[in-house]
């Protein structure tokens, strides 16, 4: 798993003989999803149908289940962000689940492969093909089409606050509402009341600190969890598997 502003790259594979990933429980979270099949294939399936191959992508907060066979990539992006919303509007302006057209991506599922499985692979690298990916699917995405400046500076106040308490008081208060007008214009804005939107910035942090080799109470603690028992139901909850399958993925 590789982490850079408003997105994540997580790769995730099977060695030779190991069995299939295990079909996750049906679940839903609040991100772009773009998934890729870098060798076998792999299959979504929400309420709309199911969709498989090379490449698809997942509206935020669609429900769905995911299993694949070898290897595969999950792109999250931040759907508040500008390339977040270029991939909506472009690849699923009305939600769901959208199978990809394999030539809209080029050399990048090789590359990413090649990367992955390189003796002496460089996080860097693949943050550049991660980039390099949004950069093919959501050309259009250098327009400002953000949400407006003072939901953005609430969103920026409370990601640097993660590790402790946030009230949507103390946000409004940074940006100069009332509570009352703060909360109508960041669910106007994100589509999302702040507190989940609180939430999945937390669990986005708690699974950087995880993967970057903390227990996972140091993960959730870091991240403003109670305790690892509340970042392990919210990430099955929006992952559909448990937080320390990350581990032998």
């Amino acid at each position: 798993m590789v982490f850079w502003e408003g997105a994540s790259l997580w790769i995730l594979g099977r060695r030779p003989g190991d069995a299939p990933y295990p079909r996750t429980a049906a679940h839903a979270h609040h991100a772009v999803q773009v998934t890729l099949a870098l060798r076998g294939s792999f299959a979504l399936e929400g309420r709309d149908g199911r969709v498989s191959g090379g490449a698809a992508v997942v509206a935020p907060d669609a429900e769905h289940t995911f299993e694949a066979d070898q290897l595969v990539a999950h792109l999250f992006v931040d759907p508040e962000g500008q390339p977040g919303r270029e991939l909506q509007r472009t690849l699923c302006p009305t939600g769901g689940i959208v199978a990809i057209a394999t030539e809209r991506l080029g050399s990048l599922p090789v590359r990413l492969r090649t990367e992955f499985e390189a003796p002496r692979r460089h996080d860097t690298s693949l943050i550049g093909l991660g980039r390099d990916l949004l950069a093919q699917l959501a050309p259009g995405s250098e327009r400002d089409e953000r949400p407006e400046a003072r939901v953005r500076r609430m969103s920026a106040w409370a990601a640097e606050r993660l590790h402790s308490r946030i009230s949507l008081a103390d946000a409004a208060r940074h940006v100069g509402l009332s509570s009352g007008r703060a909360r109508h214009v960041f669910v106007e804005e994100t589509g999302l009341p702040f507190r989940t939107y609180i939430l999945w910035l937390r669990l986005n942090r708690a699974v950087e600190l995880y993967s970057g080799g903390e227990s996972l109470t140091e993960a959730a603690h870091g991240a403003g969890f109670s305790d690892s028992s509340h970042f392990s139901r919210t990430f099955r909850r929006m992952f559909g598997v448990s937080a320390d399958s990350l581990r032998v993925m």
